[in-house]
């Protein structure tokens, strides 16, 4: 690791620092950025992502000038609908029920704002298969609580896991973050040898 730049990871999320630490990155610090992540009006979920993951490492380098800032926005999309971070139980309720045996995309949106200011970015995707959900795995999924705050109402690395019928891509991106691709960037932008 280049140990004369820290790394700042730009991001309130504990899953993102956990599967840093599961491939050896302990960030120098954590600074969560506080921004404005309402979609804007017909956004794309790619363009939603890869904005968002933007924004946080742009509003953490003003602070953390000089260091490495990675930051990743995580997007869970049917069709073109980006669904939201669920901080209802309607909210999550109607997540789940839209899920239910069907396909969606999770999509990663990946920022790097390197020492000297330029932005490495990546947006990765991966699709994902719930199962039929039936009403009272719904209102059992609803009454553990492990929705709250996530995209799409659901956790993969929790109790929704038995909902999955298949991954075609990443599983680290629907946690949080692509760790291919994240080893990746740090290596290019010189931060891993």
């Amino acid at each position: 690791m280049n140990k004369s730049h820290k790394l700042i990871l730009a991001s309130a999320s504990p899953r993102r620092l956990d599967l840093l630490k599961q491939i050896g990155i302990t960030p120098d610090q954590v600074i969560p950025a506080d921004i404005d992540e309402t979609p804007l009006k017909a956004e794309l979920p790619r363009d939603y992502a890869l904005r968002v993951a933007t924004a946080k490492a742009q509003a953490i380098a003003v602070q953390g000038a000089g260091s490495y800032i990675l930051s990743a926005d995580t997007v869970v999309a049917c069709g073109r609908r980006i669904l939201p971070k669920t901080e209802t139980e309607a909210e999550a309720r109607d997540c789940l029920t839209l899920l239910s045996g069907r396909r969606h995309r999770v999509i990663n949106g990946i920022a790097l704002v390197l020492p000297d200011g330029q932005i490495k970015t990546r947006v990765t995707e991966t699709i994902v298969q719930f199962k039929g959900l039936s009403k009272d795995e719904i209102d059992g999924y609803i009454a553990s609580t492990e929705w709250q705050g996530k995209a799409g109402g659901y956790a993969i690395q929790g109790m929704a896991a038995v909902f999955v019928k298949f991954i075609r891509g990443s599983y680290s991106t629907v946690v949080g973050l692509s760790l291919y691709d994240t080893m990746q960037m740090l290596k290019s932008s010189g931060y891993l040898r």
